[in-house]
C-alpha cells in the first residue's frame, strides 16, 4: 500500500513576473489517497478500481512502457479526498498509483521521475513532497521547499459542485503586471513567515491570496468566512483556488483554541449548510 497526502487548498497561488510564472504553495492536510498495486505477471491487460480513475491507468501505462519488466494487474485506489473541491485529489490519486506501482515492482520513483510523468497528464499539486513548497503547478516541477508549519485547524466550508483542474488551468490569467509583482512579494512574505514559524503572517498572505483569486474564481462566501474569521480570532481564510473550498485557519495552541473552533464550526454551519474539520501536516 502507498499513499499521498492532499493540501486544503493554497496559501498562495497567482503568476510571477516571469517566465512561466504559474505557481501555488502547498498546504499540505491529514486526508490521504492510498494506492494497491497487484501484479499479474500471466497477462499485460492494466486495470483500475474504481473504474473511473481513468488518469491513474494512464499512469500505469506509462510506467510498464518505461520498467525492465511490464506486467499486466490491478490498482485499487481508495481516496479520503472529495474530487474537484480544491483538496488535491488527482494529483494525490497519481502520486499514490506512481509510488504503488514503483513498489510492486521494485522500481524507484523518485519525485523528478513522477513530475516527468505528471507533466505530460496534467497540471499538478506540490503533494510528492513533505513539506510546504512553491510549486509551478503547468510544467509540474518544484520551485523551492518552504518548510513546516505547527499543525492548524481548518473550519471550512463547500460551495457545491466541482472544478475540473485541466479546464481550470487553461482560462486566461487576467493578471495585470502590478498583479504579478504583488504575488512575488508575496511569495517573498510567505517564504519568510513559514521560515519564522508566524502563522499570524502566513494566514494573512493566505487571506490575500484569496482574495486576490476572486476575479479568476469568484467565490460567493468569502466576504462572509473572512468576517467569521476576523470574530472567532482566526488566522486567516484559506481557498481552494482552482475548488470550491474555503476554510478558516486556527492556531491549536491557543489557550482558547477550543472554544475559537466551536465558534467557527457553529457559524460556517449557519452560513454555509456544511461544516467539514481538517488539520494540517507539520513535518518534522
Amino acid at each position: 500500500m502507498s499513499a499521498a497526502f492532499g493540501t486544503f487548498g493554497e496559501l498562495l497561488q497567482g503568476v510571477l513576473p516571469e517566465e512561466d510564472g504559474d505557481f501555488l504553495v502547498t498546504l499540505p492536510v491529514a486526508r490521504w489517497t492510498m494506492a494497491k498495486f497487484q501484479a499479474d505477471p500471466g497477462t499485460r491487460t492494466l486495470e483500475v478500481w474504481p473504474p473511473q480513475k481513468k488518469k491513474a491507468l494512464h499512469l500505469m501505462s506509462m510506467i510498464m512502457d518505461e520498467v525492465r519488466e511490464p506486467t499486466g494487474g490491478l490498482l485499487t485506489i481508495d481516496s479520503m479526498l472529495p474530487e474537484g473541491k480544491g483538496l488535491a485529489s488527482s494529483s494525490a490519486d497519481l502520486v499514490a498509483t506512481a509510488r504503488a506501482v514503483g513498489n510492486a515492482l521494485d522500481e524507484r520513483m523518485p519525485p523528478q521521475r513522477i513530475e516527468s510523468y505528471l507533466a505530460r497528464i496534467e497540471p499538478t499539486d506540490g503533494v510528492l513532497y513533505p513539506s510546504i513548497v512553491a510549486f509551478h503547478h503547468r510544467s509540474v516541477r518544484l520551485r523551492s521547499r518552504l518548510g513546516s508549519l505547527p499543525s492548524m485547524a481548518v473550519v471550512s466550508v463547500d460551495e457545491g459542485g466541482a472544478v475540473d483542474t485541466v479546464d481550470f488551468n487553461r482560462i486566461p490569467k487576467p493578471f495585470t503586471a502590478d498583479d504579478k509583482r504583488e504575488y512575488a512579494r508575496l511569495l517573498e512574505r510567505l517564504t519568510d513567515a513559514v521560515a519564522r514559524r508566524d502563522l499570524a503572517a502566513v494566514g494573512e498572505i493566505a487571506t490575500r491570496s484569496a482574495v486576490m483569486n476572486q476575479v479568476l474564481r469568484h467565490k460567493q462566501l468569502l466576504e462572509p468566512m473572512i468576517g467569521i474569521c476576523a470574530d472567532v480570532g482566526g488566522l486567516g481564510v484559506v481557498v481552494g483556488h482552482s475548488g470550491t473550498t474555503l476554510g478558516i485557519l486556527l492556531d491549536t495552541s491557543y489557550p482558547a483554541y477550543a472554544g475559537r473552533l466551536a465558534d467557527a464550526a457553529q457559524a460556517c454551519e449557519q452560513l454555509a449548510g456544511n461544516v467539514t474539520m481538517y488539520r494540517t501536516l507539520s513535518f518534522g
